[in-house]
């Protein structure tokens, strides 16, 4: 399972990310783009996704991620269960949406690409 904590320990050392506190809910951004976010029971970790491969990773593993809230589906945005996840796993999913919402030298930058 993972832990608001473990996502903190992957996604601060990421360089422009900050962390907020929003109407009880954790979140990661870089400036005002919101990359990850928990509900406000930490169940689900919301993250950035492109909407066009959204579909492909739910029907990959159905019991881990879900679509996001309605409001939510115009964005590239997918959701997973926090029990489902491990911590591999995890660190990708953050890496990657961190990577969508910087600009790409910053990305190349840090991880050495």
């Amino acid at each position: 399972m993972v832990t608001v904590d473990d996502v903190r320990r992957v996604a601060l050392p990421l360089p422009r990310t900050s962390e907020h506190l929003i109407r009880d809910r954790v979140k990661f951004r870089v400036g005002a783009i919101v990359y990850v976010a928990f509900s406000r029971d930490e169940t689900t970790m919301g993250f950035a996704f492109p909407k066009e491969e959204r579909e492909g990773l739910i029907a990959s593993d159905p019991s881990t991620f879900l679509m996001p809230s309605v409001s939510d589906q115009r964005f590239n945005w997918v959701e997973a269960r926090t029990a489902a996840l491990d911590e591999p796993e995890m660190r990708e999913l953050v890496t990657d949406a961190w990577r969508m919402v910087v600009p790409k030298r910053v990305a190349a930058a840090h991880l050495g690409l």
